[in-house]
């Protein structure tokens, strides 16, 4: 399953309905507790052990964040990678 992220800030509760094997995509302003400083930092840590978690580039850039500021492991990809994941995703879930 994929989910889209979007609510910020991020329920923990929306973390735990994440899936072993689930991808993950952090958009819009939950990109901003995503943070290696931010209080989400060892709870994404833990997460990233059982699932792929990522964040769209522009809406890092947008907001003035680099990628080495994010929570070690997240991956930063481009649209067409967000196009290829909801197209290998066929359950998607949005979380705004």
């Amino acid at each position: 399953m994929l989910h889209l992220v979007f609510q910020s800030p991020i329920d923990t509760a929306i973390l735990e309905r994440i899936d072993a094997g689930d991808v993950a995509i952090f958009l819009e302003n939950s990109v901003l507790r995503i943070l290696q400083n931010g209080i989400l930092n060892d709870r994404l840590t833990q997460q990233l052990k059982i699932n792929r978690l990522c964040v769209l580039l522009d809406d890092i850039t947008v907001r003035g964040i680099r990628a080495d500021e994010l929570v070690k492991g997240i991956e930063v990809i481009d649209y067409a990678e967000l196009v290829e994941l909801t197209v290998k995703n066929p359950v998607i879930q949005s979380w705004s």
